[in-house]
């Protein structure tokens, strides 16, 4: 097994695009790690990496060698998906993402229930606002609050979330509620935008009488970070759009106010997205529906206020 867990190592270097990066997805140190790629790169009698000391990249040969292993190690965990579909008992690791807010409500919290439920299975989950990218980084299964663009990935849509636009009453008492979409131009208001860089939707789409209207509104400052957007809503700084269900307590307890309620931002669907040949695996099926009826129930709760 030592050679096919080298193999492993390249692989995740190549599509990390750094040693320490890749050991530390592996549960690694960065002298194991590269002590794999060593042996590796003995036993082929080829440099596979070329490094600097800003990043690795493969050389012509490490190329060749990524294309081949990857078909390896798929087909190895293929085998290991037949034989878990056999024995019963799903097993091995997953690699989940989600963006922060959703993971750490929804997704982290129910990690040790799901291990408990399939102590063979290893979760390794990384919460990011940013878009990742699935097949480059090797992720089995993304949670993620949007459309599915890639047709070389499957989509399993979880649930329609409703969106809405708050703001804090002492934001509104200083700039006014506004009335109609359009009073969200120019800089009669702070609206609180997630921006980072590859993101595809930079304006807010509401529902009026006369259809969707996009608006490209702006204000003094943004972030990457959604929960950092409500942060900044909450103490007064602009209005924000959000999922319902990630701001509904703070407007329970009327620490936000919902804006324009009759001209509301388009919902937003919250889906799995992962590779087409994943939803064989046990271990995928397993967790998706774990996932799903959690998320469904979770939201459902937080909407009744319970």
């Amino acid at each position: 097994m030592a050679y096919l867990d080298n193999i492993a190592v390249f692989v995740r270097v190549v599509e990390l695009g750094s040693l320490s990066t890749a050991g530390r997805d592996m549960r690694l140190s960065p002298a194991v790690a590269s002590n794999r790629i060593k042996e590796l790169e003995k036993y082929l009698g080829v440099r596979l990496l070329n490094r600097t000391t800003r990043q690795l990249t493969p050389t012509e040969h490490g190329h060749v060698f990524y294309a081949g292993a990857k078909k390896v190690l798929e087909a190895v965990s293929e085998a290991e998906a037949g034989i878990a579909a056999l024995s019963g008992q799903p097993r091995g690791t997953l690699r989940v993402t989600a963006p922060l807010g959703l993971g750490r409500r929804l997704i982290a919290s129910g990690i040790p229930e799901f291990h408990d439920r399939y102590p063979e299975i290893e979760v390794r989950l990384r919460l990011s606002d940013h878009e990742v990218d699935i097949m480059r980084e090797g992720i089995d299964v993304a949670f993620r609050l949007g459309v599915l663009e890639d047709s070389s990935l499957t989509m399993r849509g979880i649930l329609d979330c409703e969106r809405v636009l708050v703001a804090s009453p002492k934001y509104l008492e200083a700039r006014g509620e506004p009335a109609t979409p359009q009073d969200l131009l120019g800089r009669a208001h702070a609206c609180l935008m997630l921006r980072y860089p590859g993101l595809r939707e930079h304006f807010w789409a509401l529902r009026t009488p006369a259809g969707i209207v996009k608006l490209e509104v702006g204000g003094p400052f943004d972030s990457d970070d959604g929960d950092v957007l409500t942060g900044w809503a909450l103490a007064g700084r602009g209005i924000v759009n959000k999922p319902r269900f990630e701001v509904e307590p703070f407007i329970r307890d009327r620490r936000l106010k919902v804006v324009l309620a009759d001209t509301p931002p388009t919902p937003i669907k919250l889906a799995a997205i992962y590779p087409h040949r994943k939803f064989q695996d046990p271990k995928m099926r397993v967790l998706l529906d774990f996932m799903t009826e959690r998320c469904q129930r979770l939201i459902g709760d937080i909407l009744a206020g319970k």
